[in-house]
């Protein structure tokens, strides 16, 4: 049973999440809930467990232990067809580098999402290039990634993000490499976006300028969440 409507209800949480490494721990019992609509920064030192705590909740790696919920199923006892379905549709996933690829023009970036979903190549352009000028970057529709700025590129990263409509986006390090221009028009972008389109945001940066962008921060210590005070 869906849970979208109320927003009592985390549209998705991770309980008592426990991840290790070969013999490092990640997560230690870490609890987070995100509600609909939301940004919210996972912060902490390098080595905290961030970007393990967004693989689990982003279904990229399971839990050893604890549940990941997502609008009221167990998200980790889920078949891996089903959970890539969810990544497909309803999540989107931002990483510090893009991981955009290099063969394939900006636009078509983009688009891929939209045409492995199913939407015709023409189509799938055409809605492309409209999330490209949202984010700014229209005019380098045909270039490919090489031939774009960090900034450029981030943005590119982030329209085939969200050009699917998800429910979440899952963004870690996502300014990471870039200065600290590129890093505002990134950001200011993704929360303006965001907020438009009722997004659920789960942002992972060891930065605080970044964090502050988030309605909410929690930080990760020794693989455990620390609740941080409301992002103004």
């Amino acid at each position: 049973m869906s849970n979208r409507g109320d927003s009592s209800v985390p549209l998705l949480a991770g309980r008592d999440l426990v991840k290790a490494h070969g013999r490092t721990e990640a997560l230690r019992g870490a609890s987070v809930e995100l509600r609909a609509g939301e940004i919210l920064a996972v912060t902490g030192a390098s080595g905290s467990g961030k970007s393990t705590l967004l693989h689990c909740l982003a279904g990229i790696v399971r839990p050893d232990d604890g549940a990941v919920v997502y609008d009221g199923v167990r998200l980790d006892r889920l078949p891996e067809k089903r959970l890539s379905e969810l990544r497909r549709t309803d999540f989107g996933v931002v990483f510090q580098f893009g991981q955009l690829i290099p063969e394939l023009t900006a636009v078509d970036n983009v688009a891929l999402p939209l045409m492995l979903g199913g939407a015709d190549r023409a189509g799938a352009r055409e809605r492309a290039g409209e999330w490209l000028e949202r984010f700014g970057v229209r005019g380098q529709e045909e270039l490919r990634p090489g031939e774009l700025s960090g900034g450029q590129a981030q943005r590119v990263a982030l329209a085939r993000a969200l050009v699917t409509g998800p429910k979440v986006v899952f963004a870690d390090e996502p300014t990471g490499a870039l200065d600290s221009l590129a890093t505002e028009q990134v950001l200011t972008a993704l929360v303006h976006t965001a907020r438009e389109s009722g997004t659920a945001v789960l942002l992972v940066t060891h930065d605080a300028q970044v964090a502050a962008y988030a309605n909410r921060e929690v930080r990760l210590s020794d693989g455990a969440a620390v609740p941080a005070e409301v992002a103004a």
